[in-house]
């Protein structure tokens, strides 16, 4: 199994920026594609970028340019990253880190909450 704990959610205004960071080990391995996922009221979960193993990313059109995700496999642990700039209210949400796919692991954490306010 595969654990897995978000960090670094909070309030910010709009135009502000957060940090995320989320800890995965367990049965993690070093080329796992590691993904962000966020979930907002009465909506679906939705991928918010993923990093390959190699260091890749890719970003939903919604956050292109605003958000960064990078990685750092720290001995027998995967720590990923979001960097969040230029926030919008609509990316208030309920931020989870996962591998990716997420199919992978169905344990997930619990969430980081990030609210944005005008």
């Amino acid at each position: 199994q595969v654990q897995l704990v978000e960090s670094g959610g909070g309030s910010v205004q709009a135009g502000g920026s957060l940090r995320l960071s989320c800890q995965a080990s367990g049965s993690i391995f070093r080329l796992n594609h590691m993904g962000w996922y966020r979930q907002a009221p009465g909506k679906q979960r939705e991928m918010v970028a993923f990093v390959t193993g190699i260091g890749r990313t890719s970003y939903a059109p919604s956050v292109k340019g605003r958000f960064t995700i990078s990685r750092d496999n720290a001995g027998d642990m995967i720590m990923t990253y979001l960097q969040m700039n230029s926030l919008k209210l609509e990316d208030t949400a309920v931020y989870y880190c996962n591998t990716y796919p997420s199919m992978l692991n169905p344990n997930w954490g619990q969430g980081a909450q990030v609210t944005v306010s005008s």
